[in-house]
C-alpha cells in the first residue's frame, strides 16, 4: 500500500489557533519572491509603516487597515511580470527590483530603462523596444500599475478585508503631489495608509541596500512630493525610538512584527478561511503568466477529481485541495522569461525552473496552517522511476497525495496552451499519462482521473 502524508505532519491540529496576521504575514514571503525583494521585505515594510501609523495617532482600527495594506501591498505584484518582460525585453524579477533603487525623479527612471531594456537582444529588437517605451512611457506605466494594483485590491476584497485596505493596496504608486499613477490622486486624495505604506516601502528598500542614512535622505527628498510632509516627519520621529532599525535586521523581525496589536487581535482563522486564503494566493501564483491562468484552479479540480475517484474522505480531499491551490507558489521566484519563453531552457534556466518546488516548500513551511501540504509542493515533479526534481524521489518514496498531485499537474500542462505549443486533446494527453504510468506517474491516479472525465463527460451529454 502506498503511504500517505495526511494525518502525518507535526502541523497544529485542527483545534490550534491560528491568526490571520501570522499566517498572511508567513504567506507574505511569497510576495516578496514575485518583487525580487529580499525574504522579509514585506514584514519590515510593515515594521516601518506601523511605527509612522501610530507616531501619527492613529486610532487602533486604522493602525489595523494600516498593518494588513503594507503586509498585502504586492498582492497584486505578479499580474504585471509576463507584460515587464514583453515590453522591455528583460527578466521582470531584477526589473522590479532594481528600479526601487534609484531615485524619484523622472530622469533617473528614463536613465534606468534605457539602460535595462533589452540587452540580451538583438539591436534592431532593443532599438524598437526603446522607441516604443520613449514614445508611450506613461500609457505604458499606467497601465502595468493599474493592472497590479487593481488585481491586488481584487484579491484583498476576496480575502474579507475592508474598502480601506483596498482602497490602500490600490492607491500604492498615488503620490501627494499628483504625480503618481494610475488615477494621479493629489494631497488627500491619497488614502492615508496607501502613503504610509509606499513610505514604508522606500525606507525598507534603501534602508536594506545602501543603509539608514540612505533610506532617510531618500524620504527626505520625497517629502512634498510623493509624500505628505507630515507623514516624512512622522518617520524620522519613529526612527529615533529604541530597536527602530534593530528589529529590521533581527533574527526575531517576525515575532516582532506578529506581537504588534493589530497581529494580538482575537482574529482566529477557521478551515473556510483557510480556503479561501489558499485559493487568494492561487491567484497571485496563476496571474504571473498567461500561460497558467487558472492552472491551479484547474490541478485542484483534477486532484480532487482524482481522490474522489480513490474514495479518499471529505477532509482528505479538502487538505489535498488546498495543496493543489498552492503547489506552484515557488513560480513567483522564477522569470517570465524563463517560464514563458517558446524555446527550450538553457541549462541556467531549468536549473531555475527545477528549483521552484523548493521555493513552494520553503514557503509553505513557514506558515503553520499549511506547514503539513509543503511536502507535497516540494515534490510535485517526482517521478516514480527517481529522474524527478528537485529530490530525486522514486517507488515508495512518493506518498499517495503526490503522486495524484503530478497526475493532476501534468495533465492540465498538457491540455492548456504554452508557449512552446498549443493545447493537446484530452485524449492524446491521456496516452501520454498512460505510456509513462509505471515509470513517471501512477497508473491508478491515472486510471482514476480517465475515469472521473469519463463520468463528467458522461453527466453532460
Amino acid at each position: 500500500m502506498v503511504k500517505t502524508l495526511y494525518g502525518r505532519s507535526s502541523a497544529p491540529s485542527a483545534e490550534a489557533k491560528v491568526t490571520r496576521a501570522e499566517l498572511l504575514g508567513s504567506l507574505s514571503h511569497a510576495l516578496d519572491l514575485t518583487e525580487g525583494q529580499p525574504v522579509g521585505h514585506c514584514l519590515r515594510s510593515c515594521w516601518i509603516g506601523f511605527h509612522i501609523g501610530r507616531e501619527l495617532g492613529l486610532s487602533e482600527a486604522e493602525l489595523s487597515d494600516l498593518f494588513y495594506t503594507i503586509l498585502l501591498k504586492d498582492l497584486g505584484c505578479s499580474s504585471n511580470a509576463a507584460r515587464i518582460c514583453e515590453l522591455y525585453l528583460t527578466d521582470d524579477l531584477s526589473f522590479k527590483r532594481d528600479f526601487k533603487t534609484i531615485d524619484g525623479s523622472l530622469g533617473a527612471a528614463l536613465r534606468f530603462v534605457m539602460a535595462k531594456t533589452g540587452l540580451e537582444s538583438g539591436l534592431a529588437e532593443r532599438i524598437q523596444a526603446m522607441v516604443n517605451i520613449l514614445k508611450n512611457g506613461g500609457q505604458i506605466t499606467r497601465e502595468l500599475i493599474e493592472t497590479r494594483c487593481q488585481r491586488g485590491a481584487e484579491i484583498a476584497r476576496k480575502m474579507r478585508f475592508s474598502r480601506s485596505v483596498q482602497d490602500g493596496i490600490r492607491a500604492l504608486d498615488e503620490h501627494w503631489d499628483g504625480s503618481g499613477k494610475p488615477d494621479g490622486l493629489l494631497g488627500d486624495e491619497v488614502p492615508l495608509a496607501a502613503n504610509i505604506a509606499l513610505l514604508a516601502q522606500v525606507l525598507d528598500i534603501f534602508h536594506t541596500e545602501q543603509g539608514r542614512d540612505a533610506a532617510l535622505s531618500e524620504a527626505e527628498a520625497r517629502a512634498g512630493t510623493w509624500f505628505d510632509p507630515e507623514i516624512v516627519r512622522a518617520a524620522l520621529n519613529a526612527q529615533e525610538r529604541p530597536a527602530f532599525w534593530e528589529t529590521l535586521k533581527a533574527d526575531g523581525l517576525e515575532d516582532a512584527v506578529f506581537g504588534l496589536a493589530p497581529a494580538s487581535e482575537a482574529d482566529v482563522v477557521d478551515e473556510d478561511y483557510l480556503d479561501e486564503i489558499a485559493a487568494a494566493f492561487s491567484d497571485v501564483v496563476d496571474a504571473k503568466s498567461p500561460f497558467t491562468a487558472d492552472h491551479s484552479h484547474r490541478v485542484m479540480l483534477y486532484a480532487d477529481m482524482i481522490a474522489a475517484e480513490m474514495e479518499l474522505t471529505e477532509p482528505h480531499r479538502r487538505w489535498l485541495r488546498r495543496a493543489a491551490l498552492l503547489h506552484d507558489l515557488g513560480k513567483l521566484a522564477v522569470s517570465n522569461q524563463i517560464l514563458d519563453k517558446p524555446g527550450k531552457p538553457d541549462e541556467a534556466e531549468w536549473e531555475a525552473i527545477k528549483r521552484h518546488p523548493l521555493h513552494s516548500e520553503k514557503i509553505l513551511e513557514r506558515v503553520a496552517a499549511f506547514k503539513d501540504i509543503a511536502p507535497l509542493a516540494g515534490a510535485h515533479h517526482e517521478r516514480l522511476d527517481g529522474k524527478g526534481y528537485p529530490y530525486g524521489l522514486a517507488g515508495e518514496e512518493i506518498a499517495l497525495e503526490v503522486r495524484i498531485l503530478t497526475v493532476a499537474d501534468v495533465f492540465d500542462a498538457l491540455t492548456a496552451d504554452r508557449p512552446y505549443r498549443p493545447a493537446m486533446a484530452q485524449q492524446q494527453a491521456f496516452a501520454i499519462l498512460r505510456k509513462d504510468s509505471g515509470t513517471a506517474f501512477d497508473g491508478d491516479c491515472v486510471t482514476a482521473l480517465r475515469q472521473a472525465m469519463a463520468k463528467l463527460a458522461s453527466e453532460a451529454a
